[in-house]
């Protein structure tokens, strides 16, 4: 039922632009010169064009999961603590996109850095359609800055890499064999003058097979960090069966296609010059603070459109 509503919402939406659109037409056929009338044809016409570029690149998101919440891990490049403090500016960057759609977040894991920033983080971003915008986000990120780390203020080149998965159910089909799992608890730890958890609470997961390894130890039970814990390896393990579902496609089609995590995707500059440009889709703006601040439906929304058009 659930399934049923969301895709007669979807339906709804297009069903009703054509409705309006032929109404449009109808009225264009006996306005004739009514100033009057061809004036709200026009509004309407815009309306409807506004309202179809809207829509529009939601058609790419016709995943199975793409509906659904996603997980995001923000890692550290090479590059030390400019490398983690770039790290730490694009979490707050993705958690200012997911309040702006209204998304809920939580942060189930992360490693700070030694001097600054994050070594490496993950969140949980559970919203409608999340996972479908979110991996327009898939890849590496790129800064270019004069250090705040650096005494003598020069430039640093700094990268990151963001790897998205989506929040699978409990019904779906990923085999996970309990003997294939180790699990290790481990007292979980608090901030800087705060006193930890007597209770071993903190769960880490090894997944055998793949040497996957997952942790969390944000919740206060250790039941709640396992499954918080295993809906991450699930999410890990639907990643690895896609990428090679997609290579097992782009060979069978003769394309020549790498599927390298590490490719860069955007370049963030904030000096010589001020600019923000996706390399995929050559959207770019000059006001990169506004894209720091989770202004990223521009960049999104144009890589959807270019998937569409595949």
């Amino acid at each position: 039922m659930q399934e049923l509503n969301a895709l007669q919402e979807q339906i709804g939406v297009w069903d009703s632009l054509q409705s309006r659109a032929q109404d449009a037409l109808d009225l264009a056929e006996i306005a004739d010169n009514d100033a009057g009338m061809l004036t709200e044809l026009q509004q309407e016409a815009l309306a409807l064009e506004e309202e179809l570029e809207e829509r529009e690149f939601t058609l790419a998101l016709d995943g199975k999961y793409d509906s659904g919440g996603a997980i995001i891990s923000i890692h550290a490049g090479a590059g030390g603590t400019e490398a983690q403090d770039w790290a730490e500016m694009l979490q707050r960057m993705y958690l200012r996109w997911a309040e702006k759609k209204g998304f809920t977040t939580e942060i189930t894991d992360m490693t700070q850095g030694e001097e600054a920033g994050i070594k490496s983080v993950t969140i949980t971003v559970e919203g409608p359609y999340a996972y479908g915008f979110l991996q327009a986000e898939r890849g590496a990120h790129r800064l270019v800055r004069l250090s705040p780390f650096d005494a003598g203020n020069r430039r640093h080149t700094s990268f990151a890499k963001l790897e998205v998965m989506p929040i699978i159910d409990e019904d779906i089909e990923i085999d996970i064999a309990p003997n294939d799992i180790r699990i290790d608890v481990f007292l979980a730890s608090g901030a800087g003058g705060q006193s930890v958890q007597k209770n071993a609470t903190a769960v880490r997961l090894h997944h055998e097979p793949t040497g996957i390894v997952v942790t969390c130890q944000n919740e206060r039970s250790q039941t709640q960090n396992r499954e918080i814990a295993l809906k991450i390896l699930r999410g890990k393990l639907y990643a690895i069966e896609q990428e090679k579902i997609a290579a097992e496609k782009a060979r069978l089609k003769g394309e020549n296609v790498q599927a390298d995590f590490g490719s860069q995707i955007r370049s963030y500059v904030l000096h010589p010059y001020q600019m923000v440009k996706d390399l995929r889709t050559n959207v770019e703006t000059a006001t990169p603070q506004t894209v720091l601040d989770g202004d990223l439906d521009p960049f999104i929304e144009a890589w959807l459109k270019t998937q569409v058009g595949e």
